[in-house]
Order: C-alpha cells, then sequence, then structure tokens
C-alpha cells in the first residue's frame, strides 16, 4: 500500500462549536460559549473552504459532503478508513454525537468506492471505541504501525485492527500537559514517506519511548517536537500527493509559524510544498487541526 493519497474526503461542517461530549478527553479544545455559535460557524466555515481550495489548487483531488447539524465535530471526520484493496472499515466513536457522523447517506457513498466493508461500530455498545486513522497512524510502505492509548483508542481493539490488516502495531501510554492521555495518536505523529514527525516526550515509559524512535529512524528521518508544539498542532499533518505525483504536507498556519529553523530545515528538505491554512477557529473550539480534517480515499 502506498503510503499517501491524491484523493482526499472532507466535511463541510453545517454546525461548529466547542463540542461539550468530547472535552473531557480532549485538553485542546476551549469553551465557544461566549463568541456564540453562529459566529463560531461563519468563521468555521470559511477557514474550511479556504483549506479545501488551497488543496485542489495544489492538485489534490477532495471529494466533500454536508455535515449534520446534531454534530458539531463532523469537519473532522475520524469514523472510518479507506485502503486500496477496496476495504472501508467503521470504527466505533465513543462520543454519542460522533459516532452520528457515520451517517447512513454518507456510508453508502464510500460503500460505492470500497464495497469491502468491515463495519466495528458495534463495539460501541461494550463502551469500547477505536477512532480511525486518529488512534492509529501507519507505515503503510512497512506494514507498521503506532497506537496511543487513550478512552478513544481500546487496546483491544487496536490489537483486532492488527490482525486484521496484518501490521505491526506497537502501543503506547501517553500523558498530556493537563496529566491525561493525548486524545488521539495522530495529534502526537505522522508518517510520511522518508520522514517522520513526532512528540517523543509525551510518551510516558522511557523504554517504550526508545523504542518507537529507534523503529522509526530505520525507514524515516524523524523530527521531533515539543509539548508546547504538541499544543501547537504540529504534529497534526499529513503527506499527500498533489499535481504530477508531487508529495506534499500540510499543517496549519500556527503549527508552520512554531517550527524551529532546524525542522524548518529538514521539513522542506522533504517536501517542496507545505499547505499551510490558518485554522485558529477551528483548532481553538475543536481541538483538532489540518490533519484531522482529511480522510484519505486509496
Amino acid at each position: 500500500m502506498k503510503q499517501s493519497t491524491n484523493h482526499l474526503f472532507m466535511v463541510e461542517p453545517a454546525v461548529f462549536y466547542a463540542n461539550p461530549q468530547t472535552m473531557d478527553t480532549n485538553v485542546y479544545q476551549v469553551d465557544g460559549e461566549a463568541l456564540g455559535h453562529d459566529v463560531t460557524l461563519r468563521k468555521a466555515m470559511a477557514e474550511f473552504r479556504t483549506y479545501r481550495d488551497m488543496l485542489v489548487e495544489c492538485g489534490v483531488n477532495v471529494t466533500t459532503v454536508l455535515g449534520q447539524k446534531e454534530c458539531p465535530d463532523m469537519v473532522f471526520p475520524n469514523w472510518a478508513s479507506t485502503h486500496d484493496n477496496g476495504q472501508l472499515i467503521l470504527y466505533p466513536m465513543l462520543n454519542e454525537n460522533r459516532a452520528a457522523e457515520r451517517t447512513p447517506e454518507i456510508t453508502a457513498l464510500l460503500k460505492k468506492l470500497y464495497p469491502k466493508t468491515e463495519d466495528w461500530s458495534g463495539y460501541e455498545g461494550e463502551g469500547l471505541a477505536l477512532e480511525s486513522t486518529a488512534s492509529i497512524v501507519a507505515d503503510h510502505v512497512n506494514r507498521r504501525a503506532y497506537s496511543g492509548l487513550s478512552r478513544r483508542t481500546a487496546p483491544e481493539l487496536v490489537q483486532k485492527w492488527a490482525n486484521f490488516t496484518g501490521y505491526d502495531v506497537i502501543t503506547f501510554e501517553t500523558q498530556s500537559h493537563a496529566g491525561i492521555p493525548v486524545y488521539h495518536t495522530d495529534f502526537l505523529m505522522y508518517i510520511g514517506s522518508d520522514m517522520v514527525g513526532i512528540c517523543a516526550e509525551c510518551i510516558t515509559d522511557d523504554g517504550v519511548r526508545k523504542g518507537v524512535l529507534d523503529r522509526l529512524s530505520q525507514t524515516h528521518e524523524v523530527v521531533e517536537f515539543s509539548m508546547a508544539q504538541l499544543q501547537a498542532n504540529c504534529c497534526n499533518a499529513l503527506e499527500i500527493v498533489g499535481t504530477d505525483g508531487e508529495r506534499m504536507l500540510t499543517m496549519s498556519l500556527a503549527a508552520y509559524e512554531t517550527l524551529n529553523v532546524v525542522q524548518r530545515t529538514v521539513i522542506e528538505r522533504h517536501y517542496k510544498t507545505l499547505i499551510c491554512p490558518d485554522l485558529q477557529t477551528l483548532e481553538k473550539y475543536g481541538g483538532g487541526s489540518a490533519r484531522c480534517m482529511l480522510m484519505e480515499l486509496f
């Protein structure tokens, strides 16, 4: 399986505000009640559309659908993954209004493109969650993957995913600046074809941290980020393919501006084109960033 794709799936928000159901696990959200939902939505819509247009201008194919008014986090589609053998996996979500994002209409659309469907959403009834590529960050070329455990990422489902896909998965415990686990693995690391970005500092066990870094460095150049840079969304990035097969990296403007000179030099050695949208509203009230908004269609 190739590492990155030219085709992305995005969900334009019909509503957007700080989701009260997710705030106990996502410490990167800010309560936005004072601003008002209408104002927040207008700002979020503008950021979403600008980002989508930036991707298209760089030669990325983007399939867009409209979200549901009952789902304030629908702009972050973490409930499915696609695979280049025609496989679609549907995942169990921790929170009720996030599970509602998995609508019959959108699911049917994806099933037309990916007829081999594996549906694990029933685990929601057991209180178990595995939130797609947000929970498991994969090195597709080497068939390895990494997963930070949290209430949104159940270890038994990580093992089920490993058994189903045949990937060798390393799991680890993490701790955010607030003392609870980092809610998603794709918030603390990303894997491209030749380089990796990771906040290894948040992995709590020294031995496991070293093992993760050693394994990553076998196949990739590794760029490490600090806990402060983690909070600035530096790890929430994604390699994508644009015009003429060019590999590009997308991260938010806030994340890019937090990089130091050495980090920028390494990243720009691997990627001539960086797509860095201003996502300050989506980041502040949603607690997610550039990578969270993109479902890859392989």
